[in-house]
This record gives C-alpha cells, sequence and structure tokens, in this order.
C-alpha cells in the first residue's frame, strides 16, 4: 500500500507526469489519509474565502469541486484506533517535536497501515523510525 502525502497528491492533480507515471507503474494499491484530505480541502476553503472578486471566486469553487471530485477516487485512512497509538508513541520521541503535528499524524496512519509514504517531505519524513518513504515527484 501506498499513501500519497499532501504534496505529491496535490502534483498528481496537477497532472504532474513524473508523479503519474509513478502512479500508474505502482504495483500496489494507493490511498490517502484523512489528515491530506483536510489539508488540501482546507487550502481550497481558504481561496473562497480569499477570493477578490467574482473571477477568483468562480475559479476557487471550480478547484474545490475538482478536488473534491479527485479526492473521491481515492480511498482515505482514517485515524483508527492503531494510528491513534502510534501518534501517541511518535509524540513521546523528543526527536520528533520539529515534525508539525499534521505530518505526525500521517506517519502514524501510515505506520498503522504497514504502508509506505509518497512524499518530497523525506527531511522530515524520514526522521520517523519504521517509516518506509518514497518520493514520486523528484
Amino acid at each position: 500500500m501506498i499513501v500519497l502525502d499532501t504534496d505529491t497528491l496535490t502534483l498528481l492533480f496537477q497532472g504532474r507526469p513524473r508523479v503519474l507515471n509513478r502512479l500508474q507503474a505502482a504495483e500496489q494499491d494507493v490511498a490517502t489519509s484523512i489528515i491530506t484530505r483536510i489539508e488540501v480541502l482546507q487550502g481550497r476553503f481558504a481561496a473562497l474565502l480569499k477570493a477578490a472578486d467574482a473571477a477568483q471566486l468562480q475559479q476557487a469553487q471550480q478547484r474545490l469541486e475538482d478536488s473534491e471530485k479527485q479526492l473521491s477516487k481515492l480511498p482515505v485512512f482514517p485515524i483508527g484506533r492503531a494510528a491513534a497509538q502510534q501518534f501517541e508513541q511518535l509524540l513521546r520521541n523528543r526527536k520528533l517535536k520539529k515534525i508539525g503535528r499534521g505530518d505526525l499524524l500521517i506517519a502514524s496512519i501510515v505506520l498503522a497501515q504497514k504502508a509506505t509514504l509518497a512524499t518530497r517531505n523525506l527531511r522530515d519524513f524520514q526522521q520517523v523510525p519504521g517509516l518506509k518513504t518514497e518520493n514520486w515527484a523528484d
């Protein structure tokens, strides 16, 4: 199982050839996490609220609808019991204090699923013990 991080999912939505090719070549199932879903939709909602004119409003609305449609095509892993326990363990690791809460939640979900995380943010995620990562973008 491959779980797409927010950065990789965004590149997929943009149609980046390298990410599209990796997705097509993936021999495993591909999913994302509830945290990534939240992060993508938060960005779309923020764009709607910040739109300065009618054209920006319409563009933001279309991007929101497109993102919701694209997200509906992927399984989304929630924060289940195993992920919550993983998160609690990661919070106790002092070496991980600099990693953002959202990233720790994503890592917890991926660890609980015994999956691999596709992300460009290797600097942070490679610090998480036992987390397998791949960079599909570079």
